[in-house]
This record gives C-alpha cells, sequence and structure tokens, in this order.
C-alpha cells in the first residue's frame, strides 16, 4: 500500500484541475480494481461507458444509496489515511467512509472513468457553529457534462455530507428539492468565487463553503488526524453512521436509529444482535471484516457510550 500511495501522490500532482484531459486519462486509479468497485455499486455496464450527466448521477445516486457513511474504524480502533486508494480498497470490500474517503476514492474511480473532477477544500458548518474553510471537507466538482437543466455542464458532486445530496446538483445558483430536503446553491461570502450549500433546516448541519482551488489529498491530512484522534471530534465522540436514498435518509447516532423523510421513525436499538442487524439491513454494512471478538467490543463501548449519555455525562 505504502509503495502504491506514493505512486499516486506523484500521479495526484499531475492531475491539478487545469491539466490537458489526456494527462487525466494516465491518472487511472492506482492498485485498485475500477471493474469491482463498479460491481461494488451494482453498475458494471458503467465500465466503458461514455461520461455523460446521466451516467455522473447513476453513479452517484448508486454510491450514496450502496456505500454508507460511516467512521466505525475509529471506534474499532483502526487508523485510517486519506489516501483515496486505501479508500476504495475498503469500499470494494464492504465498507464505507467519511467525506476524505468516500469522495477521495469517488474522484479517482470517476476520473478512471474519463470524468474532468477536481478536488477542493471545503469547510462544513455545524448548527450553530461558524462558516469557514477550515479543510474538514471535501469537496468535489465535474464540468464538462451539459444537460437539459445544466447546459453549461458544471456539478457540484459530493456524497461525503451523510444526509444530503442523493445526487450532483449544478454548480448554479438556486434551490434546488431532493426527497424530503430542499436545498439552497449560492456564492459563498467567505471563499470568493466560491459557493455555499445551504442544508435543509432538517438536516444535521447548517451549510458548507468551499472554494474553487484545485487541491491534493494531503491538504487533509491534519485535519483528519484531528477527526479521527481527538476527544472533541464528534466522530470520536459519536458512532453514526448514515444512508441516504430518494425518499429520506436513515441514521444511527451510538445506540439511537431514526430516520426522516418516507417512512419517518425513531427508535433505540438495545442489543448487539439488533444493532449489527441495522448495520447490515439498513445501511448495507455487514462488517465481514470484523471479527465476533471486535464486534463485541464494539458493542461494549457502544452501550457504555449510550449508558453514559442517559446519565447526562458527556460524550
Amino acid at each position: 500500500m505504502r509503495r502504491c500511495s506514493a505512486t499516486y501522490e506523484r500521479l495526484e500532482a499531475r492531475c491539478a484541475d487545469d491539466t490537458p484531459k489526456f494527462v487525466h486519462i494516465q491518472c487511472r486509479l492506482v492498485g485498485v480494481n475500477t471493474a469491482a468497485y463498479l460491481h461494488r455499486l451494482g453498475l458494471p455496464k458503467l465500465l466503458d461507458a461514455p461520461t455523460s450527466a446521466e451516467n455522473l448521477r447513476a453513479l452517484h445516486v448508486a454510491h450514496v444509496e450502496q456505500v454508507p457513511y460511516e467512521a466505525l474504524e475509529i471506534w474499532l480502533g483502526r487508523a485510517t489515511t486519506v489516501d483515496p486508494a486505501e479508500s476504495a480498497g475498503r469500499i470494494i470490500r464492504g465498507r464505507g467512509g467519511y467525506c476524505y474517503h468516500l469522495n477521495g476514492a469517488f474522484s479517482e474511480l470517476a476520473r478512471a472513468l474519463g470524468y474532468d473532477v477536481t478536488r477542493h477544500v471545503g469547510g462544513v458548518q455545524s448548527r450553530g457553529g461558524e462558516p469557514g474553510i477550515t479543510a474538514n471537507h471535501l469537496v468535489l466538482t465535474a464540468r464538462g457534462l451539459p444537460s437539459e437543466d445544466n447546459p453549461g455542464g458544471e456539478w457540484l458532486v459530493d456524497l461525503g455530507l451523510g444526509d444530503a445530496l442523493h445526487e450532483p446538483l449544478p454548480l448554479v445558483a438556486g434551490t434546488y428539492t431532493q426527497g424530503p430536503f430542499t436545498y439552497v446553491l449560492r456564492p459563498s461570502e467567505i471563499a470568493p468565487g466560491g459557493w455555499r450549500f445551504v442544508h435543509d433546516p432538517s438536516g444535521s448541519f447548517e451549510g458548507m463553503d468551499f472554494g474553487l482551488a484545485p487541491t491534493g489529498m494531503s491538504a487533509f491530512t491534519e485535519m483528519h488526524r484531528h477527526l479521527t484522534t481527538s476527544p472533541t471530534s464528534g466522530f470520536v465522540r459519536v458512532a453514526t453512521i448514515q444512508r441516504r436514498d430518494a425518499y429520506g435518509v436513515d441514521t444511527l447516532r451510538g445506540l439511537q436509529l431514526s430516520r426522516i423523510g418516507h417512512g419517518a421513525s425513531s427508535v433505540t436499538l438495545s442489543s448487539a444482535r439488533d444493532y449489527y442487524a441495522a448495520l447490515e439491513d439498513i445501511f448495507r454494512l455487514p462488517l465481514d471484516d470484523v471479527s465476533a471478538a471486535e464486534k463485541d467490543k464494539l458493542w461494549g463501548r457502544l452501550h457504555d457510550a449510550h449508558e453514559a449519555w442517559l446519565a447526562g455525562d458527556p460524550v
């Protein structure tokens, strides 16, 4: 993996946003099986398909529906990096990830299929928080894909916002509805020339800003370390899993399972059996790479954290 990562970093330097398309074609997935990735998404037919807005949408929708937003590796005591090849391999093996993993891997898949995709530094604003380009989020845009509703052909592509986008948004200011959620896309007030995504009031965060300058994955290394190790990180404090579909979003925070949208509900999972059944049945997360002993330990940590929360202790 280290050798592949080094090769990836060299290629990434050549895959800046302003490089010619023929250079992008050389920057195919390093050490990753593109066919296996598409099989994971249920879209093997797109391996040799032409690039189009329709096919980009199909890839995006399949990814958010089949690959959950999750950071259970933290709770399992497993270290991860922001290397897209590592993230793609984990996805192929049946796991998910959070923004650096999901958008990082997807950007490489899309490039391997011929799409002109660019990475950007973004910042997610929590409810009650201040906006900022904090590098706590990796954002993607795609261009050269005109459609009837977006003749300019530029798109916001983001599989790493948890309960937000189900499909790409035209990179055009406006109001957009996807399932039960209404989003606003407008020019950013803090990123000159950039954009601000405003989440639905029922969503888990306020909004997200990003600039249009292209970036490499190394821009997220330090924040990834913080988000996966700091006691103040939401990923460390609460084990959260989310999966979007066309009609809403399912969320598992600790042991609290809820749904927004069609079939809205909320329930506390009171046993390990129920918890792991929910992961597999609702979130497409069978955890085949996790041993029985690791699952027992994980359940113990989750149960203790839930009891502490009920007692009013900070988690």
